[in-house]
């Protein structure tokens, strides 16, 4: 009995280093992250690197053992890059970034949030691809990219987001066709609010909320167009 509850005593003492080291390494993630940003409005004071983690940060959200799973920072007058550091916090579930002037590309380390729920980066100056890794966040169910300035295709890899409900991807600069993996997601998967308006996309229409199934049809079209040409 006695070798037991040393056993569980040393277990529970490991599981929080393991708490602690999380909590230091996400702490350093976002510090650095902090100081890639002008933050004219000084909404991220509170990010101070000295305390034991960042769970008493403002905008900044924990789980029950002080791993961070959301930060939250919509409109808060932020520009700068986003970190691949970021890709590092495994726990997190919603990314809230939206209404900012963040710049630069998304860091394909996004793709390793494989709990993340939500990716809120609309409404910044984004640019670049949008990387094909976000296609490995299975967990993924709202996606708004929109109002960026991404450009190149719609990476064939989101179709296999099978949880996605919101994909919005308006108001950007990206070209080509919408995957039929994409489309596929209204049918076989949970999505059922998907916007590509206002891009150089073939086969869409130009209004800003379009219907699901006239991109579904018109893409289709498009495609069995493209296939008859070659």
């Amino acid at each position: 009995m006695a070798a037991l509850t040393g056993a569980a005593l040393l277990l529970a003492s490991l599981l929080a280093l393991a708490a602690i080291a999380s909590g230091n390494t996400e702490g350093d993630i976002l510090y650095s992250q902090r100081l890639a940003w002008k933050d004219p409005n000084n909404v991220l004071q509170s990010w101070d690197p000295t305390l034991v983690n960042p769970c008493t940060w403002f905008h900044v959200t924990c789980n029950n053992v002080n791993s961070v799973i959301r930060v939250d920072l919509g409109n808060a007058g932020l520009s700068g890059a986003l970190v691949p550091g970021l890709g590092r916090m495994v726990n997190l579930q919603y990314l809230e970034l939206f209404g900012n002037n963040i710049s630069g590309p998304i860091p394909a380390t996004l793709g390793n949030l494989t709990r993340l729920v939500s990716l809120d980066l609309y409404d910044n100056r984004l640019t670049g691809a949008i990387p094909a890794s976000l296609g490995n966040i299975g967990t993924l169910r709202f996606l708004r990219l929109h109002g960026n300035k991404f450009a190149g295709g719609i990476p064939s890899s989101l179709g296999r987001l099978t949880k996605l409900q919101t994909l919005e991807l308006q108001e950007n600069m990206l070209t080509g066709t919408v995957p039929l993996e994409v489309l596929s997601l209204v049918l076989l998967g949970d999505l059922t609010e998907l916007n590509v308006a206002k891009n150089s996309l073939a086969g869409t229409v130009k209004s800003s909320k379009p219907r699901v199934a006239t991109v579904i049809q018109d893409t289709l079209k498009t495609t069995r167009l493209h296939a008859e040409q070659h």
